[in-house]
């Protein structure tokens, strides 16, 4: 799948496609359907599909101090656009310039002359150009003069009113990655490299698995029922997970500590994710290293419980 910078020109032999203009950082069930709806229409028409998002944020861009709040990497992005049946994913290098490009100029220059797109799609919110100007009826009014088709997808709603980036933060901050799971079609899942650390886990016959959580959001911290994957393997393994800060050891130290049942292999280097699937317990410090093995073993009998369901690993 092509990786596509839009300060480039397009290549030709991706003229013509259609595009899903939008973040879709979490790429959750409301922006699957604007993607789908963009696959589907290209496909019709025998046209490249192009997946399109921005990075960095441009909420980053304008307020660089707001706490992370990233559901996935440019690189989960690309892997779920593959998923999805799309030719190429886009990518919008949010800086000072795109932000000082006008709506009028967004559609006329970047659109038409440079992507040579034949159609946009886009949720019905979807705002662009300079000071957020530019709106659904601003792309369909100057791209038909311009020849550039567009259409909009309507929200995706459930019973509790639209699925959005919000709604999964907010799930996922309160301890609920069930509910998160369910609003994105699949777990919520942190990626990164296994770092060394101090080998507590492994003195007290727990080896973990130590990720930094960079730039993602930060779940609610405590113990999670997980499963990861190898990214050069494939393998896939079931675990608990400890997110936090470890109160029971100084100094305090934020990571994603995975404990993989059943596996003694060496993945210090290797890049693995993470998916939380149920969350057991918050975080908590413990009156000895005797009362904490034995929690740590509870949770881990849970875990194995609660994962025993899943249809795969």
């Amino acid at each position: 799948m092509r990786w596509l910078d839009h300060r480039e020109d397009m290549p030709e032999a991706l003229h013509g496609a259609v595009i899903a203009l939008g973040n879709f950082d979490g790429f959750h069930r409301g922006h699957q359907a604007v993607a789908g709806e963009a696959i589907r229409w290209a496909h019709e028409e025998g046209r490249p599909s192009i997946i399109a998002t921005f990075d960095p944020h441009p909420v980053r861009f304008f307020r660089p101090d707001v706490p992370p709040f990233r559901l996935t990497t440019l690189e989960q992005r690309q892997e779920l656009y593959i998923a999805a049946g799309a030719t190429a994913m886009l990518v919008f290098h949010f800086d000072g310039e795109l932000a000082g490009t006008s709506a009028e100029d967004f559609i006329r220059e970047i659109l038409v002359k440079r992507f040579a797109a034949h159609g946009v799609v886009t949720g019905g919110d979807f705002t662009f150009g300079k000071g957020a100007a530019g709106n659904v009826d601003l792309l369909q009014s100057l791209g038909e003069e311009l020849g550039l088709a567009s259409r909009v997808v309507h929200a995706v709603e459930d019973g509790d009113g639209v699925i959005s980036s919000s709604r999964i933060r907010d799930a996922l901050r309160e301890g609920d990655p069930q509910e998160a799971a369910r609003l994105l079609s699949r777990p919520f899942a942190i990626r990164g490299i296994v770092e060394h650390g101090d080998k507590r886990g492994r003195d007290i016959g727990y080896p973990t698995a130590n990720l930094a959580i960079d730039k993602y959001l930060r779940p609610r911290y405590g113990v999670y029922a997980v499963t990861g994957r190898i990214l050069a393997t494939g393998q896939e393994l079931k675990g608990a997970a400890n997110l936090g800060v470890r109160p029971q050891f100084e100094p305090p130290k934020e990571l994603l500590e995975p404990y993989f049942f059943d596996f003694s292999g060496d993945l210090y280097g290797q890049e693995i994710e993470v998916s939380f699937h149920h969350f057991l317990r918050p975080e908590a410090k413990f009156d000895s290293l005797e009362a904490l093995i034995d929690r740590i073993e509870k949770d881990c009998a849970e875990a194995r419980r609660l994962l025993s369901a899943l249809p795969y690993v």
